[in-house]
């Protein structure tokens, strides 16, 4: 009964796949691991219908990965609850974490909460994420080589994954909400002769049974016109690291993205942030998972007062 009682070691903030890999290395350090998560498809990972660049794993969806990484994090004695982060103290030596469900204390936290700030906001977006909806250019353009898709968004936070799109893709129909569009993008739009920007059309509704099968658009004069795809990249002020729960107690950059060394070291000591939160150009699971041992690895550091990060050999 004491030892339920005492501290956690290290309490990592989201189960996906940067923080299930910082349980593997954390947990089988002997560490007493805690994983608050919403939900196996609350992230990004886990609402994707297939990975098939994963090393070593045959094509599966999302939460298959998951379910693999989470496994084995548990077989290493790491413990795994369902509830929602409202709130941490991190300026002590022993942090604390505020659930919906309690409060839990530890020596180390680990902020492994993603990047999906937005909830879907368009009629059949929710339904359809991992199935059509995407984004993530460098994790699904792939699966829509010479198909249709359409990307709707800001251009300044469509440019550099349009072009990963256009690679793959047959046809990229390109909507901006506020319909403008500044040189830089018109000039390399330019360049891609398989992109058709359609000015002053919105996106009223994505729709299909099981995937995506067209997407439904609202133009000028009150125009509805309905576009055949097989896809669709939403870039509509999403994409935001999911840190509200902080109250600002780590440095954050502009766009709120968690200020790390490479250590994966926040600004408060016995802090970490790996994943999505700290928003990586390049967002890969194997990117994910290998920030999560560092992680781990630094926060067992901190705990034990080491000198400099050890390796984990079998």
């Amino acid at each position: 009964m004491e030892e339920e009682q005492r501290p956690y070691d290290v309490i990592i903030i989201g189960g996906g796949p940067a923080g299930s890999s910082a349980a593997i290395y954390s947990a089988r350090a002997g560490l007493k691991t805690l994983v608050i998560d919403r939900g196996p498809t609350s992230g990004a990972l886990g609402s994707s219908h297939k990975i098939e660049n994963y090393p070593g794993l045959d094509p599966m969806t999302g939460d298959e990965v998951l379910a693999k990484i989470s496994s084995q994090a548990k077989g290493f004695g790491a413990e795994y609850i369902k509830d929602t982060v409202v709130g941490v103290t991190l300026k002590d030596e022993t942090k604390s974490v505020f659930t919906n469900g309690g409060v839990y204390d530890t020596k180390a936290v680990i902020i492994a909460s993603g990047s999906m700030g937005r909830k879907p906001t368009i009629k059949g977006e929710a339904e359809l994420i991992g199935r059509g909806v995407s984004y993530c250019a460098t994790c699904d353009a792939p699966f829509q080589k010479d198909n249709d898709v359409m990307v709707v968004g800001k251009p300044e936070q469509v440019l550099e994954e349009l072009g990963s799109i256009a690679r793959f893709a047959a046809k990229v129909y390109l909507i901006s909400p506020n319909g403008k569009m500044d040189d830089e993008a018109i000039a390399m739009i330019k360049d891609l002769p398989n992109v058709e920007p359609m000015p002053g059309f919105r996106v009223s509704q994505i729709m299909g049974e099981g995937f995506i099968s067209s997407v439904e658009l609202n133009g000028p004069d009150a125009l509805k016109k309905e576009v055949p795809v097989s896809g669709i990249f939403v870039y509509m002020q999403g994409n935001k690291p999911i840190v509200d729960f902080l109250q600002d107690q780590v440095e954050t950059s502009s766009a709120g993205c968690i200020e790390v060394d490479a250590e994966m070291a926040t600004n408060m000591p016995g802090v970490y942030a790996i994943g999505d939160v700290t928003c990586k150009r390049i967002r890969q699971v194997v990117l994910a998972a290998s920030e999560g041992a560092i992680g781990a690895l630094a926060a067992e550091r901190y705990i034990r007062g080491k000198d400099k990060l050890r390796p984990q050999w079998s």
